[in-house]
């Protein structure tokens, strides 16, 4: 894994593209994914709540067919850099985002939320914020999964890769929120409990319960594609 950690670490490198104050060019989407409901109150001690805020936590709850992730085991949360490996066809982009907020509060309607947000890196196919949630409102008991993007497409992306996201992009991107709500409750809520022990070494490679992808033999990765294109040949340090 000499290469896949080489490029994690690199990320510390890399400046954030999200920028708020940008005031043209950004798509705004709300997704909201009901989990379940507990009894009225606090969260229950190993119920919905709990146990989605420790998959969010780790970001244990991306659909493997779309998107896993790595970041080193030793990093704390606030701050912490992760690669995504999104798949696509016969391409596997990797791409960084950094962890730029936490949150945990009880809202004024009754909400004991949880969650935190990450910024894109250059490098990215988008620039943007996304913020991940878990929360429950304490007086009905229900649980709910959130995600908040703020996002448009990052202005160097080229023919190509510009060509590809205006085709697919969009399509693709919703499809991964719909998925990660389905993945998430299905963990959370209908997956036994169980102790999830983490592997050796420095990087963490989630999710958990991903299996070895036949087709990544035949994939090819490219790092960062908007800036610093580079294709690593896909039976180098497969993850």
């Amino acid at each position: 894994m000499t290469a896949l950690l080489a490029v994690v670490e690199g990320l510390r490198e890399r400046a954030v593209t999200d920028d708020p104050e940008a005031e043209d060019g950004w798509t705004v989407d709300e997704h909201v994914h009901e989990l379940g409901t507990e009894t009225p109150g606090d969260p229950v001690p190993g119920g919905i709540w709990e146990r989605a805020t420790a998959l969010v936590r780790d970001y244990d709850f991306t659909p493997p067919e779309l998107l896993r992730a790595v970041y080193l085991r030793d990093s704390a949360l606030l701050g912490r850099d992760v690669l995504l490996d999104g798949r696509f066809g016969p391409l596997r982009f990797l791409m960084g985002v950094r962890i730029t907020e936490v949150v945990d509060l009880v809202d004024e309607d009754g909400w004991r939320i949880w969650g935190w947000a990450y910024a894109t890196l250059d490098g990215h196919l988008q620039c943007g914020q996304v913020l991940y949630r878990v929360a429950k409102h304490r007086a009905s008991g229900r649980v709910e999964f959130r995600a908040s993007v703020r996002w448009k497409a990052d202005p160097r992306l080229g023919p190509v890769f510009g060509l590809g996201w205006g085709l697919f992009g969009r399509h693709s991107q919703l499809r991964f929120y719909r998925r990660i709500g389905e993945r998430l409750r299905a963990r959370a809520v209908l997956e036994p409990p169980g102790h999830r022990t983490p592997g050796p070494g420095p990087l963490v490679l989630v999710p958990g319960d991903a299996r070895p992808d036949p087709w990544d033999r035949v994939r090819l990765r490219v790092a960062h594609p908007v800036r610093g294109r580079r294709i690593l040949l896909p039976a180098a340090e497969r993850a």
